[in-house]
C-alpha cells in the first residue's frame, strides 16, 4: 500500500506546492531536484558526468606563418 493510491492525491500535492512557492519557481525547483537526483544517481553508480558529457576534444590548431612586416618606404612614412 503507498500513499499515493490516487491521482488525486498528487493533485493535491500539485496544487499545494503551487500555493506555497508560485507558478514562477516551480521549474526552477523542478530543474534543481532532478539535477540533484541525476548527480546522486552518478555518485551511487559511480558514473562520471564529465566523461560522458564531455565533448571530444579538437586538436591543436597548426600554426599559421605570420607576415613579415616591411620597412615603410619613404613615400608612406611622408
Amino acid at each position: 500500500m503507498g500513499y499515493f493510491q490516487t491521482p488525486w492525491h498528487i493533485v493535491l500535492l500539485l496544487l499545494i506546492a503551487l500555493l506555497l512557492f508560485g507558478g514562477k519557481r516551480l521549474p526552477e525547483i523542478g530543474k534543481a531536484l532532478g539535477s540533484g537526483m541525476r548527480e546522486f544517481k552518478d555518485a551511487v553508480t559511480g558514473h562520471s558526468p564529465a566523461d560522458s558529457d564531455a565533448p571530444p576534444e579538437l586538436p591543436p590548431a597548426e600554426p599559421t606563418a605570420t607576415p613579415t612586416t616591411a620597412t615603410p618606404t619613404e613615400r608612406e612614412t611622408v
